[in-house]
């Protein structure tokens, strides 16, 4: 500790031996200074608040229908992006700035200038944004401030516009393709039904399907052929027990008594095919009543139609039973037990032919039955290829659709949007505070920069001093100049310090008082009056 004071003490007096080359340095450098400062120039800010009203009643009504922005994102961002090459040079023509402008550098020093001096932030709420400008000028501050609020209203305005009409651009091309898709994907479904036109059941369901259907009728339609067949071998019982008189007695008065009711009562005429159609339609609507209304178009054709069936069977029915009136009329009547017998013969003969009409409607309603149980079994076996390649192409087609669908939907609610834009706006900008200039120059802060440079004079003329003892040091004591040459010392000559030369010192010391002190105090005098000039003026 005592070696560094030591050293230090030893570059104090170093320094003082050449104070007074200092202190003309720190004159000069504090002269230099103020001459600088007061030769800047001074700079006026315009300054506009913005705020941004993002809210509209028409939003809230559209909401689900049309796409809500995020405008405090997008008004953000803008502002984050305002200052841009293209957006300073157009503000440059608004504001005529490059009317002075003689070069292209000239124009190139003014965008940096612009660039870097505009400013733009938010006012400490929500969507409230100050602009600031500084210039020489107040009212080339004044224009420039007043050029960046037009473009911050025109940018916010047409961004959303035209982020809309891209949109519904992009929209319309996606809209083109997916309806071209599917156009191809119903082409390749007609061409697949068309293929496979025998294959497919009249209410869309499958091979298995259908072949239980079939099944189920094949088996109905066997059991009636054998109750047709045992009512025919029943029939023919009773003719051969009437013929051959064995049982005659007791199969004649039933006969009479089921002919006394009259012929056309007792006659059952079979209808097969049209019961087998009437039946296929009642099942067919029962399909459609699960899938549509009572008033549907289909509901109601299949409805006349099992009309129309039952009609034509209740025609066939009348027309069997009068023609086997006729028959039973135009046999002739000998006597009472004749004719009794006749009518019991013509009775036994009419339900045999009846017996046998219905076992051979039944037996080919079995063989038609058999037919397509057949088919519908051979079929089975490429059914499920069919069904994948249908299913695949189901698929598609739905999921085509379903795309078309929604890019047809999202571009209404584009165009919505757009509409919504034009008839509320994006934003509604409100000039809060008009661009203004300030009347006394906010810059450059001569308080602060006299003190500085008075500092600075100091420090120019302490480092002179220290500079200068370094190239020419001098020792105080012989301790020292032996550390530094590593020589010897021999001997110390003492300097005897007379009455005069005391005097002089401290004539000289206070000259140098003096002329510091009258450095720092025209300083401090410089800094009441600036101080003073501007409480007047403000």
């Amino acid at each position: 500790m005592q070696e560094i004071v030591t050293q230090i003490l030893n570059f104090a007096r170093g320094m003082w031996k050449f104070r007074w080359p200092s202190l003309i340095v720190a004159w000069v450098v504090a002269a230099v200074g103020v001459v600088v400062v007061w030769r800047i120039p001074d700079q006026y800010e315009a300054a506009a608040r913005i705020y941004v009203d993002t809210d509209s009643i028409l939003k809230p009504l559209m909401s689900g229908l049309a796409v809500q922005p995020n405008v405090e994102q997008q008004i953000g961002m803008l502002s984050r992006t305002l200052i841009s090459r293209p957006n300073i040079e157009k503000l440059i023509r608004m504001a005529d700035l490059d009317l002075k402008n003689e070069s292209k550098a000239d124009q190139e020093k003014l965008i940096e200038k612009l660039m870097t001096g505009i400013q733009i932030r938010t006012a400490g709420g929500v969507n409230l944004y100050t602009m600031n400008y500084r210039d020489s000028e107040q009212d080339k501050a004044k224009r420039v401030v007043q050029s960046m609020v037009s473009i911050f209203v025109e940018s916010g305005l047409g961004a959303s516009r035209k982020d809309t009409d891209s949109a519904k651009t992009f929209l319309s091309e996606q809209i083109k393709s997916f309806e071209t898709k599917l156009e191809e994907a119903e082409a390749r479904m007609k061409e697949f039904r068309l293929r496979n036109l025998d294959r497919q059941g009249p209410d869309g369901k499958d091979v298995a399907t259908r072949l239980a259907e079939v099944q189920q009728q094949l088996e109905a339609a066997r059991l009636q052929l054998r109750e047709a067949e045992q009512a025919r071998d029943s029939a023919k019982r009773q003719l051969v027990e009437s013929r051959g008189g064995g049982s005659r007695t007791d199969a004649l008065p039933n006969l009479l008594s089921s002919a006394g009711s009259g012929p056309a009562s007792n006659v059952a005429i079979a209808t097969p095919e049209i019961d087998a159609r009437i039946d296929a339609q009642k099942r067919n609507l029962d399909n459609l009543l699960q899938r549509y209304t009572d008033r549907h178009p289909d509901v109601l054709g299949a409805r006349r139609l099992i009309e129309d069936l039952e009609a034509q069977k209740r025609r066939e029915v009348a027309d069997g039973q009068r023609k086997a009136a006729a028959a039973a009329a135009a046999a002739p009547i000998v006597s009472t037990s004749s004719a009794n017998e006749s009518l019991a013969m013509q009775e036994l003969n009419r339900m045999l032919v009846t017996s046998e009409v219905q076992v051979a409607s039944m037996r080919a309603r079995v063989d038609e039955f058999a037919g397509r149980y057949a088919q519908l079994r051979e079929s089975l076996k490429t059914a499920p290829q069919i069904e994948a390649e249908a299913a695949q192409l189901n698929r598609d087609y739905a999921i085509t659709k379903k795309n078309y669908e929604d890019l047809v939907a999202r571009r209404q609610s584009a165009v919505m949007s757009g509409e919504l834009d034009v008839a509320s706006g994006l934003a509604d900008f409100k000039l809060v505070d008009p661009p203004r200039v300030s009347p006394q120059p906010v810059a450059p802060n001569r308080l602060l920069l006299l003190p500085l440079v008075l500092v600075v004079s100091l420090a120019a003329g302490l480092f002179s001093a220290f500079a200068a003892s370094q190239l020419r040091p001098t020792f105080a004591d012989s301790n020292e100049l032996r550390a530094r040459t590593g020589l010897p010392v021999l001997g110390v000559v003492t300097m005897i310090v007379g009455e005069d030369d005391r005097r002089l010192a401290r004539a000289g010391l206070i000259r140098f008082v003096a002329a510091s002190g009258g450095l720092v105090g025209l300083f401090v005098a410089g800094l009441i009056a600036m101080s003073l000039m501007n409480r007047y003026t403000g």
